[in-house]
Order: structure tokens, then C-alpha cells, then sequence
């Protein structure tokens, strides 16, 4: 039997190495009603995750300056890694924290949190891993 983390892992390379070969992406923005119009997300690529009803996307997420992005959810988890801006992010029962680019961060399914953009604008590289058919992110006020 296939270990699925071995399976996510080979998916994560795989799709890593499009992005960085491919010469043209698919670009998809899709604001959510959670964050209003501020939050802009690339869909870069899409992968099902064989044998089970999950999908891994990678999506370049774009927030404006000086945005408080309201508490969401996402239905599955969430790997980012920080680009550029000035980012904190605030999870339901844990103290606040300031992102630098070059960091990367979790957040686990259904875990409400909100995020805080400074100064600058803040722009991450994103692996979601969802459950096909579910939005990526759900309203959690």
C-alpha cells in the first residue's frame, strides 16, 4: 500500500517543478466572499491526489497594504511560504505572530484565523490541499 505522505510529497515536488519550468500559467483570480475584494489568488496549478477525492493547489495569494483580511476557514491545510510584505497572522487560541519573507508558515483545517497586512503588500506562494468541490476559504464570523 502507497504511504499518502510519500504520495503528497512526490505531488509536491511535481507541481513545484511546473511552476518554476512552466512558461505560462493558468491565471485565475478568485476573491473570496470571506475576504472581500482585497484578496487576489493565482491558481498556478492543480493536481488530484490519485485514488481519494482531494486536490493540491498551488496558488500565488496577493493581499493589498494596510488590509485586515476577516476570520476564515479553509477545508483543508495550508502551506505558505511568505514572498514579500509585512504579514501577521492571528489563529483562534494562539498569540499573533509577524511573518518576514523567506518564512513560511501552516494552518491546519478548519482553524479559524485572520490575517493583518502592514505597510507593504503582502505576496506567498500557497500549497492547499483540499477535499474537489469545497472553497478554499469559508467565512468563519
Amino acid at each position: 500500500m502507497t504511504n499518502p505522505l510519500n504520495v503528497f510529497a512526490l505531488l509536491v515536488s511535481i507541481g513545484l517543478t511546473t511552476i518554476v519550468t512552466s512558461n505560462v500559467w493558468a491565471q485565475q483570480p478568485s476573491p473570496s466572499a470571506a475576504q472581500g475584494q482585497t484578496t487576489k489568488r493565482t491558481v498556478l496549478h492543480r493536481v488530484d491526489v490519485p485514488g481519494a477525492n482531494y486536490e493540491v493547489l498551488f496558488v500565488m495569494v496577493e493581499i493589498p497594504s494596510n488590509t485586515k483580511v476577516p476570520r476564515h476557514t479553509h477545508p483543508g491545510t495550508v502551506f505558505a511560504y511568505l514572498l514579500e510584505g509585512d504579514y501577521q497572522l492571528v489563529i483562534d487560541g494562539q498569540p499573533a505572530k509577524q511573518y518576514k519573507p523567506g518564512e513560511t508558515f501552516e494552518i491546519a483545517p478548519g482553524v479559524p484565523h485572520a490575517e493583518l497586512i502592514g505597510e507593504k503588500p503582502m505576496k506567498a506562494l500557497v500549497t492547499f490541499t483540499v477535499e474537489k468541490g469545497k472553497p478554499l476559504t469559508s467565512s468563519a464570523e
